[in-house]
């Protein structure tokens, strides 16, 4: 038996996700979970670095849930940023701002920081990581295309490593894959491990 599945085995476990591969990449570490689906608000003090805003709004999204979890239940949210340079970019909030934040990506490197919180009616135990990502000078055509064929408004930084764009568009990474796509799963199962 998977050693995650079997030291949560009748563990309630809930994921506070509405981003689908983050659902998936969690179904793959080989956990039962349920999804329940909560607006956040997303602000945070401006004075935090990046690797704080990730896991302070981590932190936010898992103390809403906590009244859902009870006794023996566990909780995991996240939170995505990209930085480039001391710029943080969320969600582009329409196609226009996509465009602006591939435009701001092409022919440079950024940062994809995301932390994670772990809690239990008990404790709580947060993590970032983040990864390096290197992206070749985009041409006006492709970034074109990409806006038109696929969905850049519900992932930080206005793309995804998994998509298009990141097979033709992507020179290198230095760091977790997977944290990119939006969950640092080796950490996770670290972590998880441990809790």
């Amino acid at each position: 038996m998977n050693p995650l599945t079997k030291k949560f085995e009748g563990t309630r476990i809930i994921l506070g996700t509405a981003s689908p591969r983050r659902e998936e990449l969690f179904r793959q570490l080989g956990l039962t979970f349920e999804i329940i689906k909560k607006d956040f608000d997303e602000t945070y003090p401006e004075q935090f670095r990046r690797e704080d805003i990730s896991m302070f709004l981590a932190r936010k999204k898992a103390l809403a849930y906590k009244a859902d979890v009870g006794d023996g239940g566990i909780v995991i949210t996240s939170d995505t940023i990209v930085a480039v340079d001391e710029l943080i970019l969320g969600k582009p909030t329409d196609i226009k701002d996509a465009e602006r934040m591939l435009r701001l990506l092409s022919g440079r490197k950024h940062s994809v920081v995301t932390g994670v919180c772990i809690m239990s009616s008990k404790k709580s135990e947060s993590f970032f990581v983040k990864t390096d990502v290197s992206f070749k000078t985009l041409k006006d055509n492709e970034i074109e295309y990409y806006l038109q064929n696929f969905s850049p408004l519900d992932k930080a930084g206005a793309y995804g490593i998994q998509d298009w764009i990141g097979m033709i568009g992507v020179e290198y990474i230095l760091g977790s894959f997977y944290n990119v796509v939006g969950l640092p799963t080796k950490e996770l199962y670290d972590n998880l491990m441990r809790f």
